[in-house]
């Protein structure tokens, strides 16, 4: 039995050259090809032929499949290579691989989520610069020439073409020292000078928190760094008061921490507040029961606090008289590291993106 398969390659050919996307030429696939296609149409019918002509019928027929196939693959050659860059071959069935997205780093994700709380408070947000004046860091903040942090060993000084910059020692009057605290510059050492600023620009009432990093040449380690973030907030109005601070506060660790969080507030002393306070949370890792983290005290130090001292308030230009304020301040990766567990700020700036990709 000799059957002439020509016309049928030659229909097969033509039609396989005429497709010009990848749904067609699947199509053409499927018609000669296919479970139900033209050559196993063909096939079926080989148990009806005399087994001295099946040899030749399936021979001719295993040509047609070749040449069906062959037609097939170059054409699906032709149409990747027209989809590739300076004709070089794109294999698009090989699996994608996913882009790395970026993402905001841990502690600009808790910065965001503090201010954002203190927002829904009705605070406003308010930076300020990272190089300040001495007055502003220091003298308008109450702190006198002789405390110790304005040591030299204590703050990043900075020396301007201007003017030579040094640290003035203890005992010693500012006169002596060259170019005034007003034109002194040095890397902020907290965000407190933001609240002199930001009381110059935004007349009471007020309520701003000032987020940004702060400068000190600590040595680095588990739980110190010489760059870190805080959070300052204040707030003024004619009659604030201590309960508003504490209520202000207690909103905020509820929201951030826990709805159950407990706050502990304990007297201390800052020169820029007055009364002052250290405010503690009840641990939220053992819920105040005592563990590692809380050093089996229940309780974990996260911000400082206090009303805002009258030198402060005139300082930035309100009346001490009719106005006051209540002012707090935290560290972020304080804050971070109660609320994900995290034991070494170094993990913060080391850039192991293991670490990162957590968060």
């Amino acid at each position: 039995m000799s059957i002439d398969y020509s016309h049928i390659a030659q229909e097969a050919k033509s039609l396989i050259e005429a497709v010009s996307d990848r749904k067609s030429l699947e199509e053409a696939r499927i018609k000669y090809l296919g479970r139900k296609g033209v050559l196993q149409e063909f096939m079926s019918k080989i148990p009806e032929i005399s087994p001295e002509q099946r040899r030749a019928y399936g021979a001719g027929l295993n040509d047609l499949k070749n040449s069906i196939s062959g037609w097939l693959d170059e054409k699906e050659r032709a149409m990747l290579a027209s989809l590739s860059q300076d004709g070089a071959y794109i294999d698009l069935s090989l699996p994608g691989k996913k882009p790395l997205l970026g993402r905001r780093h841990p502690l600009m994700q808790v910065e965001a989520e503090i201010c954002g709380i203190f927002q829904k408070l009705g605070f406003k947000v308010f930076e300020g610069p990272e190089i300040e004046t001495e007055h502003n860091n220091f003298e308008a903040l109450n702190i006198p020439l002789e405390h110790p942090s304005r040591d030299a060993f204590d703050t990043f000084y900075i020396k301007s073409p201007q003017s030579t910059v040094h640290s003035p020692q203890k005992n010693e009057k500012s006169e002596n020292h060259g170019p005034s605290t007003m034109d002194r510059r040095l890397l902020r050492s907290h965000t407190s000078p933001s609240q002199i600023r930001a009381m110059k620009v935004a007349k009471p009432p007020m309520a701003v928190v000032m987020p940004g990093r702060v400068y000190r040449p600590d040595a680095v380690d588990a739980s110190h760094s010489f760059m870190f973030h805080q959070i300052e907030g204040i707030a003024i109005d004619e009659n604030m008061r201590f309960s508003d601070l504490k209520g202000v506060l207690i909103a905020f660790a509820r929201e951030m921490f826990d709805k159950n969080a407990r706050l502990r507030f304990r007297p201390s002393f800052f020169p820029f507040t007055e009364p002052s306070a250290e405010v503690d949370v009840s641990c939220i890792i053992c819920s105040g029961k005592g563990c590692s983290v809380c050093k089996k005290s229940g309780w974990v130090e996260i911000l400082g606090c206090g009303m805002i001292h009258p030198h402060v308030l005139k300082s930035g230009g309100c009346d001490a008289k009719k106005w006051r304020g209540l002012a707090f301040g935290m560290g972020v990766e304080r804050v971070a590291m109660l609320k994900y567990g995290i034991n070494d700020i170094r993990l913060f700036f080391e850039n192991d993106v293991r670490f990162l990709e957590q968060f």
